[in-house]
């Protein structure tokens, strides 16, 4: 007979995964969101979830929001739109349209350090996360930058992401990941993926690795340049 059982928690000496802070981005979705805030739950699990301000205009996905917020989990600004990375966008309102209009969408969830996650348009990293004028508004409104170091590309493989996030995390001794909850299927495989993470001894933790957070609460921590488009003009 199959045994259905998960894997028995790995001993110090077995462990191959360090902590792990699971986050969400692009939602909430109707049709995924649930199905991870129940995972969560019966996991007994906190994460972050970086939502769209687009995905907020429904009463259903404010709920979800809600929901989310009120079971513990953070809740932080991905832009309104996703649609260009803000390094590559021009124009005096971009930082406003983007990442303000969010904001005013999380009134009554917001997390008090604003938290906010520049679209690396497929998970890079590099300056065309955020322009110049982005970066002032984001300091001068004490908003915190969250990055990331695991991009298990669940989006493109739906059915294969567990084992690209389970080699990701062994080689991390905290890896913060970033997940997606909308409509490709690879969330049905989120409730193994975190069983088979503690197998091997993972612990999991909602606050987020320093070296990924180069910017808190307005004040940066770490040099931001490699996260800026150079300005127009400029040597």
């Amino acid at each position: 007979m199959h045994d259905t059982r998960p894997p028995a928690p790995a001993t110090p000496k077995d462990r191959t995964i360090g902590d792990i802070t699971l986050s969400f981005d692009n939602g909430p979705t109707v049709e995924v969101t649930p199905l991870v805030l129940d995972v969560l739950a019966r996991q007994q699990i906190k994460a972050s979830f970086f939502v769209l301000g687009k995905n907020l205009q429904k009463p259903q996905t404010q709920a979800l929001m809600r929901r989310a917020a009120g079971e513990g989990h953070w809740i932080g600004n991905h832009t309104f739109t996703h649609s260009v990375p803000l390094g590559r966008q021009t124009g005096d309102d971009v930082a406003q349209r983007e990442i303000g209009r969010t904001q005013d969408c999380l009134a009554g969830v917001v997390h008090p350090d604003k938290l906010f996650r520049p679209f690396g348009g497929g998970g890079v990293i590099g300056d065309h996360l955020l322009s110049a004028p982005v970066l002032r508004h984001l300091v001068e409104g004490g908003y915190t930058c969250v990055l990331w170091n695991s991009i298990p590309r669940d989006w493109a493989e739906p059915d294969a992401w567990v084992e690209t996030a389970l080699e990701q995390c062994r080689r991390l001794p905290w890896a913060l990941v970033v997940l997606h909850d909308y409509d490709t299927g690879a969330m049905v495989h989120l409730e193994r993926f975190i069983e088979r993470a503690r197998a091997e001894g993972a612990r999991f933790r909602q606050d987020f690795p320093p070296d990924c957070v180069p910017l808190v609460a307005g004040k940066a921590r770490a040099d931001m340049t490699p996260y800026v488009a150079a300005e127009a003009g400029a040597d």
